[in-house]
């Protein structure tokens, strides 16, 4: 599947993220005993690991700030175990899903999707892989929809780590690769970047002159040529560490997998998945 980053993230990235963002999700989570916030997420995307730490989650999730990580890790654990919230999240995600989809939630397009999803990710493998190998351990949901969902997470979940090792191996920080993220426009907005990762201005300001002194940024915070270098080796390497699902699935069925999940992500955002001015792009 050629240029799996650019397909996952326009056709696939959205039937999972709408967790982060759907208030049926928050609902359910805070609704166990987890505090509004920032709590609800860094507990839901880590509890298939368990009552892990914050160094951890921190670790794991890369680009988030350590700092504000550990005002709600291991807090979350003493308010609800991994199992509530993980159970919560995923009743969640059916209320989330079926408001967005409507009548098409029990669609022929989702419960093919779904099939085809679960296939792409037999292909997938946990060596390197914590926060895919976590999720993998976890029990298949019943319903179609809620099949489709785990198995775009266990995909996600799968590059993401794989996009954190290529990270590493370029030398970019958590932060870094945030804002070198922010700065090609197809990702998160600056401001949203800040927010929901938890960074401050003068961090991002330290980080923006740091990236300046390596020639990575220009004056203007646009990536320069050797920057743009940078990120695209990262893609390289992520596309890369990526392909075992879709090799797996093979090019006929990864297409047709692309062709319905781009058209569900499609309904999705326009239901009003996600709030205006958090990306720079859209997501579908």
């Amino acid at each position: 599947m050629a240029g799996d980053e650019k397909r996952f993230k326009s056709a696939f990235d959205s039937l999972h993220a709408l967790a982060y963002f759907a208030p049926e999700v928050d609902a359910a989570l805070t609704g166990i005993g987890l505090r509004p916030g920032r709590m609800p997420y860094f507990a839901s995307r880590s509890a298939a690991m368990g009552a892990v730490g914050p160094e951890v989650v921190a670790a794991t999730f890369y680009n988030f700030n350590p700092e504000v990580v550990a005002r709600v890790i291991p807090r979350a654990w003493t308010l609800a175990t991994p199992e509530q919230v993980l159970e919560a999240r995923l009743d969640g995600v059916d209320k989330a899903l079926t408001r967005l989809l409507g009548d098409h939630v029990k669609s022929d397009e989702v419960a093919e999707a779904a099939e085809l999803a679960r296939e792409a990710s037999d292909g997938c493998t946990g060596e390197g892989r914590p926060l895919y190998a976590a999720h993998a351990g976890l029990d298949w949901p019943g319903e179609p929809h809620l099949v489709l969902w785990h198995a775009i997470t266990l995909l996600r979940e799968y590059r993401g780590d794989g996009h954190i090792a290529a990270l590493v191996l370029n030398g970019l920080s958590g932060l870094e690769a945030l804002l070198t993220h922010v700065a090609t426009g197809r990702g998160f907005a600056v401001d949203a970047a800040k927010l929901t990762r938890g960074w401050s201005d003068e961090q991002w300001s330290a980080a923006e002159t740091g990236l300046r002194d390596r020639g990575i940024l220009d004056a203007a915070g646009s990536l320069t040529e050797a920057g743009v270098a940078v990120r695209d080796r990262v893609e390289v390497a992520t596309e890369a560490a990526a392909k075992g699902p879709w090799d797996h699935l093979g090019p006929e069925k990864a297409a047709r997998l692309e062709e319905l999940c781009r058209g569900l992500s499609r309904r999705v955002v326009e239901a009003g998945a996600f709030p205006d001015g958090v990306f720079a792009r859209r997501r579908a």
